[in-house]
C-alpha cells in the first residue's frame, strides 16, 4: 500500500489548567516558544467541534527543530477536569523526550514541583530514563542516551 502522500507530524496538542506554569516548565527543559495566540472565531469550531471555542495557545518547538508541541488553555468552554492517564489506559499516553543530561533535566522537574514516578531505570544499556508528572498531570518521559558518541 502507497498512502497518497508523505505524512509528516505536525504536533502534538495538549490541554492545561495554566499556560504559563506549562511552558514555564517545558522551556526550561529546553524546548522553545514559536509563538503564543488567542484562537476563537468559526473556524477553530468547525476544527474542534466546541461551540464558542476561545483558547489561548503556545506553541513550543524541541532544539532539533522536528518536535512541536501544542499547549492550550480552555477560556470557553472551561476545561474538563479529568484523572491523569496511567501507562495502560487507552488514549494519549505520554510525550517522550531526549535529554542530554537526564540528572540535570530532573533538578529542573524539580525546582517545578515534578519529580520521578517510581525513579530512574536503566534499559539494557541503552537508555537511562524515567517517567514524571508534568504540568496538568501531563505524563512526561525524560530519557538520556547512554550510548554517546
Amino acid at each position: 500500500y502507497d498512502p497518497p502522500m508523505p505524512l509528516k507530524l505536525e504536533n502534538v496538542a495538549i490541554t492545561v489548567h495554566d499556560l504559563d506554569a506549562a511552558v514555564s516548565f517545558f522551556t526550561d527543559i529546553g524546548l522553545t516558544v514559536l509563538g503564543r495566540h488567542t484562537v476563537n472565531g468559526e473556524w477553530t469550531e468547525t476544527v474542534v467541534d466546541l461551540d464558542g471555542n476561545h483558547a489561548n495557545i503556545a506553541m513550543l518547538q524541541t532544539p532539533d527543530g522536528h518536535g512541536t508541541l501544542e499547549l492550550l488553555e480552555y477560556i470557553h468552554p472551561p476545561a474538563v477536569e479529568t484523572e491523569p492517564v496511567a501507562a495502560n489506559h487507552i488514549g494519549m499516553h505520554r510525550v517522550a523526550f531526549s535529554v542530554d543530561d537526564l540528572d540535570a533535566t530532573l533538578e529542573i522537574a524539580a525546582k517545578h514541583g515534578y519529580f520521578p514516578l517510581r525513579g530512574v531505570a536503566t534499559y539494557e544499556d541503552i537508555y537511562k530514563l524515567t517517567y514524571v508528572r508534568g504540568p496538568s498531570g501531563i505524563l512526561v518521559m525524560l530519557a538520556e542516551s547512554l550510548q554517546k558518541s
